[in-house]
């Protein structure tokens, strides 16, 4: 890797960190905790590449994005923000950055992106100086689509890249995910946000007039069809005709459904042209089971907007974050927004225990704990799905190199950790039902950061 980097964080442990791997990599550094300095030296004609945090003591990284387009035309910038949300992803890919990564960020795969950043660079034709470039809107947080699992994260790269296209959109996952959340997103946050967003239901598509109006009301805007799969065969056959007629002026398409729609076309239930016309990109939507890391990071998130909206300050206890990492959440997302709604108005105390979250779950359909049970499903069959998922998530590019150790070790924690659970902390016991030697489970819990807890203590 050759050129220089300007490094921007304010964290120094990051700086310190990517000084010396991008040095190892043969790259000259310059870091910085302030985004002046930054731009005084993006100015000063320094640097290749610059690598730069959102949230800085004197100032937002994304919003200098545009200055320093506007100094330095070409300039690639990569941003890292523990800001792990949707509205993140699409400002850093609205106001032209090169690239987006979550933190924590895996480092090998950001000293790749580094790489193809500055190769990229001494390719790339620079932009006349002083050409126009659109900033980055403001955004509020109103959007419940949080997340620093991989695949949130995935999620929100692949909504940021398919924003302003034309192809149209299918947006998969089961009932409370957060599927209308997202097309609207794409909407909203898009180059038609001003122009119409229709939401058609399969009543809306039931008679030739109903038809007509679709199209006229959605022209040059968006137009979702809800729940496409519960749509009938004459339903079906009249959106394909509406869709082979759309002409000038065509709002862009998307499509919400629950079930897999490959299988209801094997079934013969769906018409595969049908699914052509309205899968250019599929986007699923991970149920919130499958993402148990963001369980907490959405639970505060909405205790915040609680309190914003005049309810009292509320926290979650030890017990009660417990409970809710493991409860089963059913109806995922929108079950947690409301129980967590309930629980800012109904907690008797500013605390909210483990008897108060009981309560509010007690009146909540399926409410076993999200370890308990399963459906006879073969464990092999459950992680392909889910390793599909991941792929699928990445929008037919492939994810980034490493995937074999990634999931490996996506794997091995929670082994450890459900194992250390059940033998009570006993590491003994615990390696001895790992089939490992003791020490190797020592080392294990060091290196992948296993947190101890009072039921997991090292022996």
């Amino acid at each position: 890797m050759d050129g220089t980097v300007l490094v921007a964080d304010d964290d120094r442990t990051i700086r310190t960190v990517l000084t010396q791997a991008l040095t190892r990599a043969g790259c000259k550094v310059h870091a910085t905790s302030s985004l002046v300095t930054l731009l005084r030296w993006v100015e000063e004609g320094k640097g290749d590449l610059v690598i730069t945090d959102v949230i800085m003591p004197d100032g937002n990284g994304i919003d200098a994005l545009p200055k320093i387009s506007q100094m330095r035309p070409g300039m690639p910038v990569i941003v890292i923000s523990a800001q792990n949300t949707i509205m993140t992803a699409i400002q850093a890919t609205e106001a032209d950055a090169w690239d987006y990564l979550p933190k924590p960020f895996d480092l090998p795969d950001l000293m790749k992106r580094a790489a193809r950043a500055l190769d990229a660079k001494k390719k790339m034709p620079a932009r006349p100086p002083g050409a126009p470039m659109a900033p980055a809107r403001e955004m509020g947080d109103d959007l419940p689509l949080v997340g620093r699992t991989a695949a949130m994260q995935a999620l929100y790269r692949l909504v940021a890249r398919v924003m302003n296209t034309d192809l149209p959109v299918l947006v998969t996952g089961e009932s409370g995910t957060g599927k209308s959340l997202i097309a609207r997103a794409i909407h909203d946050f898009s180059d038609r946000r001003t122009q119409p967003f229709v939401v058609a239901q399969a009543a809306d598509l039931s008679t030739p007039e109903g038809t007509a109006a679709l199209k006229s009301r959605a022209r040059g805007g968006t137009l979702v069809f809800d729940e496409v799969a519960d749509y009938d065969e004459e339903i079906q056959a009249r959106l394909v005709r509406l869709i082979d007629g759309l002409g000038d002026g065509a709002p862009r398409l998307m499509a919400t459904s629950q079930v897999d729609l490959t299988r209801r076309i094997e079934d013969g239930r769906f018409r595969q042209d049908l699914y052509y016309r309205l899968g250019g990109v599929t986007i699923p939507v991970p149920a919130l089971r499958e993402r148990v890391e963001d369980i907490l990071l959405l639970a505060e998130h909405f205790l915040s907007r609680s309190s914003r909206d005049g309810s009292p300050p509320r926290r979650l206890s030890a017990d009660a974050r417990e409970l809710m990492r493991v409860y089963s959440w059913p109806g995922n997302v929108r079950q947690l927004e409301n129980a967590i709604r309930r629980l800012a108005i109904t907690a008797t105390g500013e605390e909210i225990g483990r008897l108060d979250v009981e309560m509010v779950l007690g009146n909540q359909p399926a409410a076993e704990p999200l370890r308990g049970g399963g459906d006879g499903e073969k464990l092999s069959t459950s992680v392909a799905r889910h390793l599909q998922r991941y792929f699928d998530l990445h929008g037919g590019a492939l994810p980034p190199p490493g995937v074999y150790q990634r999931i490996l070790r996506e794997v091995e924690a929670p082994l450890i950790e459900i194992a250390l659970d059940a033998t009570g902390g006993n590491q003994a016991k615990c390696a001895d039902l790992l089939g490992i030697n003791r020490n190797t489970l020592r080392k294990k819990i060091t290196d992948l950061d296993i947190r101890v807890t009072r039921r997991r203590k090292l022996m």
